[in-house]
């Protein structure tokens, strides 16, 4: 096991939020091109500009060294990178780190979903938003769906603990599936999440205003099918992310709703984004960040100078986000520049 230095020492913002949780970007590439997400062409990193696989572990050394204990692979679709395995490989034995997931568009799982696993990866999270062929085929303009679906069983087949279907509902898109998607989650006993889509990138695909569905909405939707139940703590234990979860009778499935519009979360944020760039963002709706890649250039093989920049980093993590429908996006970066 690699031991991790100073374990003793905890990630606090000014606003005495503990910070134990850090999504990893390890690309901003992507076989799809999903419409909420990205625009149809897109103009990619040069190699040069975005972290090495040395790189980014030596950001998540930092990081657990400083009390994280959640680490989220990321993109882009983090299982494109090139060697990505060689990475899951040295962070799956990072002592102290409790939680080791992944986030992904499911296209790769066919073929590595079994060594992800035997390399440490935990839980995994798929992004799934319609069970209809050519719906799916619009709305991630390059995906396929029989591969994706091959994906999610691989993964329960490789027996990761949960794996969770995130769902991003738009009205006139896709609201009419959703207790589809419930009904697939509860055949596979998998948790579901749905999410309002998040005002980052300009796009000229879809309105956003008009295709708003608030959780609020999915929820009365649900339950006129399955009743739902407020989930208690312990059985909400190791999700550490910001859905409300529910049960339901009869199942295992848990439903979570993301609610970054309707009910913000913020107050209980533990969590700050790495770009693939180096780019250590404090807020997912503010532009604060650090430089990250300038250190670790700058100073290489210096463990403690990235982690003095990280505490540092801190005093900048902003208390809330302001999105705003009715508005053009703040934030002009794109999710898969965010890191998932």
């Amino acid at each position: 096991m690699t031991v991790v230095e100073n374990p003793e020492n905890v990630l606090v913002d000014r606003f005495g939020r503990v910070v134990n949780y850090v999504r990893l970007s390890v690309t901003d590439r992507c076989d799809f091109r999903c419409v909420y997400c990205m625009a149809e062409d897109m103009t990619f990193l040069p190699r040069q500009q975005i972290l090495s696989l040395e790189e980014l572990y030596e950001v998540a050394r930092a990081f657990v060294s400083l009390g994280v204990k959640k680490i989220r692979l990321t993109g882009g679709e983090p299982l494109v990178r090139r060697n990505i395995l060689s990475l899951v490989e040295r962070l799956g034995q990072l002592e102290g780190l409790d939680e080791f997931v992944l986030t992904t568009n499911g296209s790769q799982l066919p073929k590595m979903a079994r060594d992800l696993k035997a390399f440490g990866l935990k839980r995994i999270n798929i992004s799934l938003d319609s069970l209809n062929p050519v719906r799916f085929r619009e709305l991630t303009r390059t995906g396929d769906l029989a591969n994706v679906i091959a994906g999610v069983d691989a993964a329960r087949e490789a027996g990761f603990e949960r794996i969770k279907i995130n769902s991003v509902i738009m009205r006139g898109r896709n609201e009419d599936e959703v207790l589809e998607l419930v009904d697939f989650a509860r055949d596979r006993q998998l948790d579901l999440s749905f999410i309002e889509e998040m005002p980052l990138g300009h796009i000229t695909e879809h309105d956003r205003q008009l295709s708003f569905i608030s959780s609020s909405e999915l929820r009365e939707l649900i339950t006129k099918i399955y009743p739902l139940s407020p989930a208690n703590s312990s059985e909400a234990t190791g999700t550490g992310g910001p859905s409300d979860y529910y049960t339901m009778q009869g199942t295992s499935t848990r439903l979570g709703f993301i609610s970054p519009h309707s009910h913000n979360f913020c107050h209980l944020c533990n969590r700050v984004r790495v770009t693939v760039e180096g780019r250590l963002l404090l807020c997912l709706g503010n532009e604060h960040s650090v430089d990250l890649r300038e250190v670790l250039r700058t100073h290489p093989g210096n463990l403690e100078v990235l982690q003095q920049t990280i505490r540092d980093a801190m005093n900048i993590k902003p208390e809330r986000h302001y999105f705003n429908l009715e508005e053009e996006p703040q934030i002009v970066r794109f999710m898969n520049m965010t890191g998932g």
